[in-house]
């Protein structure tokens, strides 16, 4: 199961790549600091963290002081595929030119619909291994 999740980490670590590159080629302007830029790119990763967690990644920092890493880092299975999907979902909706309020609507619904669809389906193996 640990191999599991460790690849899903790994796939969500890659397919930020193309969010990453979707707000560096549509979300950032031209001169700006590597401050500004960094703070671009946290407000887009929490976007994605308060569609699928409901939190932003210091909300959950602050909620969890004793533990290290970050809310990705203890994310489910479940968790992780959706926000591999989120991620490639949020770069298309970049690059159509939605705002930040509509892309996080969308990315919501996709997180809910995706998460129970496989949550349902981990219930269903689980009792056919019964």
């Amino acid at each position: 199961m640990k191999l599991n999740w460790d690849f899903q980490r790994t796939l969500a670590k890659v397919n930020y790549h193309i969010h990453t590159d979707a707000i560096k080629e549509n979300l950032i302007p031209q001169k700006v600091s590597a401050k500004q830029s960094s703070i671009i790119y946290a407000n887009e990763a929490d976007v994605l963290n308060m569609a699928l967690f409901g939190m932003t990644a210091k909300q959950w920092r602050d909620a969890n002081p004793d533990l290290k890493g970050n809310i990705r880092d203890y994310a489910t299975i479940e968790q992780l595929v959706v926000l591999s999907n989120m991620e490639s979902t949020n770069a298309l909706l970049i690059h159509q030119e939605l705002i930040q309020s509509e892309r996080l609507i969308q990315l919501n619904q996709l997180a809910i619909t995706q998460m129970k669809s496989l949550v349902q389906h981990k219930k269903a193996l689980n009792q056919l291994n019964k």
